[in-house]
């Protein structure tokens, strides 16, 4: 279907269209001091007021998102830290505790799981998407497949899953998500080249474009890594840099703008920098670039905590919030959510209600960030600890 509004574009500023396809000859004029302007209708997915909805009921005062997508070798690294083995049982254990815990919707929107859980059910039959939507928690699936060398870089990578995205984004509609996630990351010490901030971008304008139409409302997340020791100017360089072309991208494939989410990395030095940012100086720098580079159609920013301390990334989540956004500023955290939880767990039957409690403070505790009244006072040693992890992959 067609969408009411128009995109009015100059035909010679983009490379995508041809400078002769639109272009009128007036006599022996060149086309090139000859340009018009014209009016081309955006396509909009048939699922359009649906991801409106959807992206709005994530983008909730108060709530953010679950992510416990991690890849089935990611989440054996979790287990073994607490003497776990990697098997399908002992990760269904785990996601059980957490999507199981009474109370979770009052900060929890969203929850991105990894496709073997999406099919999963708890120990007593019931399928884990309906217990997520008996508390208001809307299912959502990591689509990406993962991170692979970039040839002619810089020795950085590329997010590998276009193949075969529609089909599979199909199905996992069917099963009962509503939203989707693609992950791909720049590295500031290995420049970035201009060709792996342009591979990035035009991956999740695609994966975004081919979410849309199959129902899903697709989290884009550019992760600018932590790694390297350079101050937070530049990584505010390198993140206006990446959101443009991320936002350019995404407009060339007509995606609406109203039906996404942005899962940014906040600005910060790099992890190695000599000198540590306060959280005001953070929140600082961060909104400034999304002032600069993300319109405010778009509904929600869930950043993500990229190996910040449970604590830090509360504190600065709540600096950003201390003053009214364009945008729902909100989480979509995974290790600064279930750090102190697996600790609590350790894999005993026995501690799954203390592991769950652990889940609800750090739910808490975001959710009074997200709304700006959130003070760190009481917080224990542990979850400020600083979980970075040089080349971290999911």
């Amino acid at each position: 279907m067609s969408c009411a509004s128009f995109a009015k574009i100059n035909v010679l500023s983009s490379h995508w269209i041809g400078t002769n396809s639109f272009s009128s000859r007036r006599g022996g004029s060149s086309p090139l001091t000859a340009t018009r302007r014209v009016s081309l209708p955006i396509r909009a997915s048939s699922y359009s007021d649906e991801l409106v909805l959807t992206a709005k009921t994530i983008a909730s005062p108060g709530r953010g998102i679950l992510a416990i997508d991690e890849s089935n070798a990611t989440c054996g690294k979790r287990l073994a830290s607490i003497g776990l083995d990697n098997t399908e049982v002992n990760r269904q254990a785990y996601r059980q505790l957490l999507l199981t815990t009474p109370g979770l919707g009052e900060y929890i929107s969203g929850s991105i799981l990894f496709e073997e859980t999406l099919y999963q059910s708890t120990t007593d039959g019931k399928k884990f998407v309906d217990v997520l939507r008996e508390e208001n928690i809307l299912p959502g699936i990591k689509v990406d497949k993962g991170l692979v060398p970039l040839p002619g870089s810089n020795n950085e990578s590329w997010c590998q899953g276009l193949d075969g995205l529609a089909s599979r984004s199909a199905e996992y509609y069917k099963q009962g998500a509503r939203f989707a996630k693609w992950r791909t990351v720049v590295s500031i010490p290995s420049g970035p080249s201009a060709l792996a901030v342009k591979e990035a971008a035009w991956g999740l304008a695609r994966y975004a474009a081919i979410s849309q139409d199959n129902g899903l409302v697709p989290i884009v997340e550019p992760e600018i890594l932590l790694d390297g020791d350079h101050p937070i100017e530049r990584t505010l360089e390198v993140a206006e840099k990446v959101w443009s072309e991320v936002f350019f991208y995404l407009a060339q494939n007509n995606v609406l703008f109203e039906g996404i989410l942005l899962k940014p990395s906040m600005v910060t030095p790099g992890a190695d920098h000599k000198e540590k940012a306060s959280p005001e100086t953070i929140a600082k720098h961060t909104l400034t670039v999304l002032k600069r580079r993300v319109p405010p159609a778009v509904p929600g920013i869930m950043f993500l905590s990229g190996g910040q301390s449970e604590v830090e990334a509360t504190l600065n989540l709540n600096a950003m919030n201390q003053s009214p956004n364009p945008w729902h500023v909100s989480f979509s955290y995974a290790r600064a959510l279930q750090n102190s939880v697996l600790k609590t767990w350790q894999g005993r039957p026995e501690n799954v209600e203390a592991a769950q409690k652990s889940l609800l403070i750090r739910a808490k505790a975001n959710s009074l960030a997200q709304l700006g009244r959130y003070s760190a006072e009481g917080e224990n040693e542990e979850a400020r600890k600083g979980m970075f992890v040089k080349g971290y992959t999911y």
